[in-house]
């Protein structure tokens, strides 16, 4: 706030106190708000890498059971009964709020199925593709589970930063410059406050001098 624009007037001076006070509420509010967001932050985050874990862990065990599926049935018995798959899994994404912050939530259906529901002929195929089919079910699962929580960790960590970019403009620009602002209509008004003394000092002076002569 440019100084030469304020006035030094008492209505501007209650005006100033009145943004002081308000800007002073919104940044302790802000705080408040992204403290909570990051505490909330860490406890989503170690859901992310508890899902990212999981998830590494049960890629390995489909991927070593479609390698033994291969073995035993062949990689074209393998294909073929993934190109069976009658029903599709549906996702459908919804929202939730964590204070404040909207966070995505991932529905799912027909990604768990039972044998004869995955489309493959039972007669003619081993259990090997059976819980291959069973094993990428579950990463499936895991990886809409991990893409859930990842997006809510980003969502947060933007809403953390902006926040705090808020915070930091009221704290080192916005009540900073009211504050200069404030104290300058204070000394501006006591300065006019000791001219006008001053002023009728001087004119009780010269009334007395004139009464005496």
């Amino acid at each position: 706030m440019a100084l030469r624009d304020v006035k030094p007037t008492r209505s501007e001076l209650l005006e100033i106190k009145k943004k002081i006070s308000l800007s002073e509420s919104g940044y302790n509010l802000l705080k408040m708000k992204r403290d909570g967001l990051i505490l909330e932050f860490f406890d989503v985050l170690e859901k992310a890498k508890d899902a990212s874990m999981d998830l590494a862990n049960t890629y390995k065990i489909a991927k070593e059971k479609v390698d033994v599926a291969k073995m035993v049935e062949g990689v074209m018995e393998v294909y073929s009964a993934a190109f069976a798959l009658k029903n599709k899994p549906e996702v459908a994404l919804t929202s939730k709020s964590l204070m404040g912050v909207v966070v995505p939530e991932i529905e799912y259906t027909a990604i768990n199925q039972s044998i004869d529901e995955r489309g493959y002929g039972i007669i003619g195929t081993s259990s090997a593709i059976d819980e291959a089919a069973a094993a990428y079910e579950e990463l499936l699962e895991k990886v809409i589970r991990a893409a859930e929580v990842e997006t809510a960790v980003k969502r947060l960590l933007m809403e953390i930063e902006r926040i705090k970019r808020r915070v930091n403009a009221l704290e080192f620009r916005v009540i900073p410059d009211l504050k200069e602002a404030e104290a300058f209509i204070v000394f501006r008004l006591e300065e006019m406050e000791r001219e006008n003394i001053f002023r009728l000092k001087k004119i009780k002076i010269k009334a007395a001098s004139s009464e005496s002569a």
